[in-house]
């Protein structure tokens, strides 16, 4: 089968893409022949090594999403049968190869059923940031209907997906990014009010607009802490997903005065049982034309690096959206 895999971490120039054997599914694995995946940051960060684990297989195939349909079952797959339409993250890590392949063996229960109106571009693109987004939202903040969520950095990947998710379950919005068509994006995926944080006094507008929020979502890798503690209501939630090797000031006293909670987690630690739940949630939303991925561009296997450069690249502007392959 035709892959992108490395022999060893490093930059993307390290990316190959060429020949590997193809997987035989064993146990509870299913044999999935790919048609589309898409690129995150963790990808980088396990390719370059910074999350690389110590039992790395090699060659390793790179990519956590997925989109594709069962060719074959191992012996002990109970759920899903050759044909179904799949779609899942949570690969390429923990030891688990990659999804940038034609052919891949996963355990049945890292995959969901693929809604039949969606694409696979739109379900590779949305699957570790939605699910990343409702774990988020549902299992650590407990979003309700009639809160207010403040995403910073709505126009991301991850951002863009905690919008259109929160206004899904009936919360009111308020994102913040940079220039003008940046807040339009936002406010074309369901932002009730888009501050551009460059120039505008967030804790200020907050108040004007909302008189504080219930939830917090920060997509930042340096989080300022005195802005955001101050844009929140009594009891709030903050919500952690980056910053692996940040280290900032902690307004120790802003924090216990409000009786604030401070949640960080990792998708790929969150147990099996709670990503199924949030993907069986996404996949009614997507059915229903609630949840929408930006792509950047669809490119194939033989761009892998060149996606890998982009990715890394993305704080620069380089991108617009997710970057995704059709295999």
């Amino acid at each position: 089968m035709k892959a992108a895999y490395i022999n060893q971490t490093g930059p993307a120039e390290n990316i190959i893409v060429g020949q590997l054997p193809d997987p035989t599914p064993t146990g509870s694995q299913v044999l999935v022949r790919m048609r589309a995946a898409s690129v995150n940051p963790i990808d980088t960060y396990v390719r370059s090594g910074l999350a690389a684990p110590p039992n790395m297989p090699l060659p390793f195939i790179i990519g956590s999403d997925l989109a594709g349909v069962i060719a074959a079952v191992g012996p002990q797959a109970k759920k899903l049968k050759a044909g179904d339409r799949v779609w899942g993250a949570n690969q390429g890590i923990l030891g688990r190869q990659g999804t940038f392949s034609e052919l891949a063996a996963i355990d049945e229960s890292w995959l969901y059923a693929m809604p039949e109106h969606v694409s696979d571009e739109q379900a590779a693109a949305l699957a570790l940031v939605g699910i990343t987004s409702h774990v988020g939202l549902v299992e650590h903040a407990h979003l309700q209907p009639g809160e207010t969520v403040l995403v910073n950095g709505g126009s991301g990947g991850v951002g863009s997906t905690v919008i259109q998710m929160a206004r899904a379950i009936g919360a009111t919005v308020i994102a913040t990014t940079s220039g003008p068509e940046k807040m339009e994006y936002c406010r074309t995926l369901g932002a009730n009010h888009v501050l551009d944080y460059r120039h505008d006094d967030v804790p200020k507008r907050v108040a004007e607009l909302t008189g504080g929020v219930d939830v917090w979502w920060e997509t930042s890798w340096m989080p300022n802490f005195d802005a955001i503690f101050a844009s929140m209501k009594h009891r709030g939630r903050v919500i952690l997903i980056a910053g692996r090797t940040s280290r900032v000031e902690f307004p120790v006293g802003a924090f216990y005065t409000k009786c604030l909670s401070l949640h960080g987690f990792a998708m790929f630690l969150t147990p099996v049982e709670v990503q199924r739940q949030a993907a069986e949630q996404i996949g009614k939303w997507l059915d229903a034309g609630k949840l929408h991925a930006k792509i950047d561009r669809v490119a194939s296997l033989d761009d892998a690096a060149e996606l890998h450069r982009l990715q890394e690249a993305s704080d620069s502007g380089a991108i617009r959206g997710k970057l995704v392959v059709k295999i």
